[in-house]
């Protein structure tokens, strides 16, 4: 459900006055969990292969922004009795959102710690920003950029020109990845003029699928990232990078998908017996996002999230092609299955009854004794980006698209996927209290070897 669903009530003494909109159940739930030190920011990094016109930039994200009015949003006041919290819609942004920050050696590192530490306030509309560094593009022809913007594994021989990297940081109780990546591709639109339409989606079955007799319980609380070697300073750390897409066979009884979340549970079953933890079954959130992508497309946190479980018997790669298609029978039963965007609990959770501080004092103390039943980790796997992003001849089209969820405890690392140019863009975020970036690294190198083993022919 999106914000647009919502009956046009307050909660309290009558309509909701015009331009407002109550708070859905996630943007509430995420508001009331708000920490200063690890702000709910996503992050979208878009690399173009050319240079963008600054004022013609700024004017077509700016159109793009009235296309999509429901961007345009603020937190709206109120009074802590009041039943609940409000979007407060206006006509054109409180503030500049297109910046340029000066460009340097050290830009795209900087622009990428920023994604990660400031999220942009919910008091001024729209909460997003996009920063343009210049001149600050990975080389072309690397493979990995790591978390502090140095190129890695140069492939020989390539280009060495530069060119711009988009950075759109979003807060993430407002807004989720792939209703801004809709933005942007009508800003491209808008700036290049050319087709920014949609590709087709992928078929996916609308009957309820039965799940899998072998399916692991829920009751019990699932396996944690063990800790590595967490760092003094608070936050999130990242690591991006760009590999090879996993070969799926004609015909095979699973997807990419599946591919990319039998990887996640091998690397992280593979990192826990490294880290001497006790053996115990994984669960992986997965976003679902049934929303068109058209500009019909409802704009706010539009995905629903459903919990892939494996035991820890199952995580080998003996018999790849059967972990395979066991993790497809559980994705498609889950994707099919009709639940609220975080379940029952949070709509009953955030029922306009009574003051919403209370909710919030209620949510985060629920919070805290429901983490050992938090799922081991995210995978927001974005799929191939929907949207060609050209920005027209000088410019050029995006040859990497890169996001990043949110990587709080008691998860603490996170790990988002999307492919555009016959590519992976693989990003891990973690936080710092639980991994550094040598953390970061040998998760990634454990990512690179699992997706690997998941190119099988059928038996």
């Amino acid at each position: 459900m999106t914000a647009l669903d919502h009956p046009a009530r307050n909660g309290t003494d009558g309509p909701v006055p015009p331009g407002r909109i109550p708070f859905p159940v996630v943007d509430e739930v995420a508001r009331h969990c708000l920490q200063e030190e690890e702000p709910e920011t996503v992050h979208i990094e878009v690399h173009l292969p050319g240079r963008l016109d600054r004022e013609r930039l700024r004017a077509a994200f700016a159109q793009a922004l009235r296309r999509h009015p429901r961007v345009l949003m603020r937190q709206a006041p109120g009074r802590w009795y009041r039943l609940r919290y409000e979007w407060e819609l206006t006509a054109e942004p409180d503030v500049e959102v297109v910046s340029f920050p000066e460009a340097g050696r050290c830009a795209l590192r900087d622009a990428r710690t920023r994604a990660l530490t400031t999220a942009p306030p919910l008091s001024l509309s729209p909460p997003i920003r996009l920063e343009v560094v210049e001149g600050a593009g990975p080389v072309e022809g690397s493979e990995a950029t790591d978390a502090v913007g140095v190129p890695t594994r140069p492939k020989p021989g390539g280009p060495q020109h530069k060119g711009t990297v988009l950075f759109l940081t979003i807060n993430h109780t407002a807004l989720d990845g792939p209703a801004c990546l809709r933005v942007l591709a009508t800003a491209a639109e808008m700036y290049g003029g050319r087709d920014n339409s949609p590709a087709a989606p992928p078929t996916r079955t609308t009957e309820p699928q039965p799940a899998s007799a072998d399916t692991p319980s829920n009751w019990s609380p699932p396996a944690r990232v063990a800790p590595g070697t967490p760092e003094p300073s608070p936050g999130n750390g990242m690591l991006v990078t760009e590999l090879p897409l996993p070969h799926r066979p004609k015909g095979a009884p699973y997807t990419v998908n599946d591919q990319l979340m039998v990887t996640t549970a091998l690397t992280i079953a593979h990192w826990n017996r490294e880290h001497g933890a006790h053996p115990r079954p994984l669960r992986i959130t997965m976003p679902v996002d049934d929303r068109p992508r058209d500009l019909t497309m409802p704009i706010g946190n539009g995905t629903r999230l459903v919990e892939v479980p494996f035991a820890p018997a199952e995580l080998t790669t003996t018999d790849m092609h059967r972990l395979l298609t066991r993790t497809a029978t559980r994705t498609r039963a889950l994707k099919s299955l009709p639940r609220p965007q975080l379940g029952h609990g949070a709509t009953l959770l955030t029922a306009p009854v009574t003051p919403v501080a209370w909710r919030a004092a209620l949510t985060r103390g629920l919070r805290r004794a429901a983490a050992p039943w938090t799922s081991t980790t995210l995978l927001s796997n974005i799929g191939r980006i929907p949207y060609s992003l050209d920005f027209g001849e000088e410019a050029g089209r995006a040859h990497a698209v890169w996001f990043s969820a949110p990587a709080r405890m008691p998860r603490g690392l996170t790990v988002t996927t999307a492919s555009t140019a016959g590519r992976l863009h693989l990003a891990l975020r973690w936080s710092r209290s639980l991994l550094s970036h040598g953390d970061g690294a040998h998760l990634r190198d454990l990512f690179e070897h699992y997706l690997h083993t998941t190119d099988v022919e059928q038996p």
